[in-house]
């Protein structure tokens, strides 16, 4: 389990876990490296593919533990890590099942609605100036994941994003600008189709404008069976919050159904436990 863009295990992944917990599963949950708990360097920036191998990292090192059966590993992400939950369960046989929620499918587009198109050539140009800057030695440049004034340069300008990032421990209200040229590039829905025939549950918000519905809709739609779709009737953050019992218990439901959670594992071992770091 790992969360979306900047967030942290302080913003409800505990919650989530526990339900996992609850129906027999154990959950192994994490901070990205340079995020919250976790190390790594530059310190707040986001690298896709840098996140999609560290969650193959943790698929082995869960793996290891006597209370998991490596046989049956199952994927949660959300966010943006939904989309490392989608690729990743494509190019690594050993997820069995897959839940990405409310993921990003298609950075492009997300970035072409939410950049003005008379700014869109603007934002190229501090891209190339932070990796001229950097390449001659400099820090990264930052920006503030939400605005703390309207109309300051943020990634997320919305109310609904400033209550829901603000507040959890260990966030820090910041990303590296080239986390931002990551994101525009980054397209994970094209690899739904080659998910199958691994067990796929995406939970869609109805109303959701930060990874827009439609996009979500149109890579569940490419995919191919065993798969399955819950539409929420909220936006991007309810998941977290209001409609929190509704999303975690379906993918709870999901995950123990095509893994068999309770059924006694190999070597003669308990049923799965709680395991979280």
């Amino acid at each position: 389990m790992s969360h979306g863009f900047s967030a942290v295990l302080g913003h409800g992944l505990e919650r989530f876990a526990e339900v996992f917990a609850a129906a027999g599963l154990a959950s192994l949950a994490f901070d990205h490296r340079g995020f919250g708990a976790s190390d790594g360097q530059p310190r707040q920036e986001a690298d896709p593919i840098a996140q999609q191998r560290d969650t193959r990292h943790a698929i082995t090192f869960a793996a290891t533990l006597p209370e998991v059966d490596a046989r049956r590993i199952g994927l949660w992400g959300t966010s943006y890590s939904g989309g490392h939950a989608l690729v990743v369960a494509a190019t690594d046989r050993r997820v069995r099942a897959v839940v990405a929620q409310v993921p990003t499918t298609s950075g492009w587009q997300q970035a072409l609605r939410r950049t003005a198109p008379a700014a869109q050539a603007a934002a190229r140009a501090m891209f190339d100036a932070d990796r001229a800057a950097r390449f001659a030695g400099a820090a990264p440049t930052p920006r503030k994941v939400v605005a703390d004034a309207p109309g300051e340069p943020a990634v997320f300008q919305d109310a609904d994003a400033a209550a829901f990032f603000r507040g959890a421990a260990g966030w820090r209200n910041a990303v590296t600008l080239r986390s931002i040229e990551h994101a525009r590039d980054y397209e994970p829905g094209v690899f739904v189709p080659r998910i199958s025939p691994t067990p796929l549950l995406m939970i869609v918000a109805e109303e959701d404008t930060v990874t827009p519905t439609d996009l979500a809709l149109a890579a569940f739609q490419a995919g191919l069976p065993p798969k399955e779709l819950l539409l929420l009737p909220g936006g991007h953050f309810d998941p977290y919050g209001r409609l929190f019992p509704q999303a975690a218990e379906a993918a709870a439901a999901f995950l123990a159904r095509h893994l068999g959670a309770g059924a006694t594992s190999h070597g003669g071992t308990t049923p799965p436990q709680a395991a979280q770091t």
